[in-house]
């Protein structure tokens, strides 16, 4: 598991860094947002102060999950509920106020990466390749390509548009999305934040395949596949 640690204080940051080592991590450590920005699509797991010396970290929060599903921790200096908020809605899985406790930070990490893999009751995907129409989606390589041309996805995005298309006429709701796609338990209600993920992964989605209509929206309920 490879982390990436975003912290201006090379003294925190060599300290956590050793600490994440010591737990079974890859850890490596950046001083910029700007330079976040350019490698976290290396890693597995990023943990962000707020506090940079170039990019304010709410904005590079927002930039991250435009483009990733990363799981995403950030620190804000001091018990100030509101920038917790903030960094929340700016697309953070969690944050912690300054100073935290080790094995909390841990706790919260082992909390974030149950909740970014599948759900252990997910339908186990089936490895043949699915074709629909000039889509193709291969469960094996998590390749997707249209009309021949490879088309990048998150691993998410990608977890998406398989479940979708693999169940071409069922309306998937958001709820069973969330469970089955990000680890919320059965039952779960999505809340607007739950929503706006899912949303944004949708989003993501028509766009990079270049039309709204691969993915539509069943108003009041969820969504299906739109070229079945």
């Amino acid at each position: 598991m490879h982390a990436l640690v975003v912290d201006s204080d090379a003294a925190e940051s060599s300290f956590l860094s050793a600490e994440l080592q010591r737990h079974g991590f890859d850890a490596q450590e950046c001083v910029t947002g700007a330079e976040a920005l350019e490698i976290h699509d290396k890693f597995d797991l990023l943990l962000l102060d707020l506090r940079l010396p170039d990019i304010d970290g709410l904005e590079v929060c927002r930039a991250v999950r435009a483009t990733s599903d990363i799981p995403l921790i950030a620190f804000a200096a001091g018990d100030h509920g509101l920038d917790r908020v903030l960094c929340l809605q700016a697309g953070a899985d969690d944050c912690l106020a300054k100073p935290y406790g080790l094995r909390e930070l841990i706790a919260r990490i082992e909390a974030v990466l149950r909740r970014s893999g599948p759900a252990r009751t997910a339908p186990r995907p089936a490895t043949d390749p699915l074709a629909r129409g000039s889509l193709c989606i291969d469960p094996l390589t998590r390749e997707v390509r249209l009309n021949g041309r490879l088309v990048h996805l998150t691993r998410k995005e990608f977890d998406l548009l398989h479940r979708l298309a693999a169940d071409p006429h069922t309306v998937h709701s958001r709820a069973r999305l969330m469970t089955d796609l990000w680890g919320y338990p059965a039952g779960y209600v999505p809340d607007a934040r739950a929503s706006r993920t899912i949303d944004t992964h949708v989003s993501a989605l028509r766009a990079k395949l270049g039309a709204p209509d691969w993915v539509l929206t069943v108003r009041g309920v969820g969504f299906r596949f739109g070229r079945a």
